[in-house]
């Protein structure tokens, strides 16, 4: 799957006016990571695309009761994020 800007959701700014989106924390995570069943490996995948997102783009969790299992970030033009998230799953 090709993640495009229509992937994100728009979110409210950030204190200091900067735009935000948020990105579901699976398509942070390659095929092989997303596998697994049991609840307690659903927290260590997301620990997991929390990481990667820190480390790619300074992304960071997203608690808000419309949306679970986010990963927030602030861009002005998303489309460098995107470009690594894709790029992650073109290495699959």
């Amino acid at each position: 799957m090709k993640y495009t800007k229509d992937n994100l959701t728009r979110v409210n700014n950030d204190v200091n006016g900067n735009p935000r989106y948020v990105i579901h924390f699976l398509a942070l995570l390659t095929d092989q990571e997303k596998s697994g069943n049991s609840l307690g490996d659903l927290s260590g995948r997301y620990d997991l695309a929390v990481k990667k997102a820190k480390k790619l783009f300074g992304g960071k969790r997203f608690h808000n009761k419309q949306y679970g299992g986010g990963i927030v970030f602030q861009s002005y033009e998303p489309a460098y994020e995107l470009a690594l998230i894709n790029a992650i799953h073109a290495s699959e």
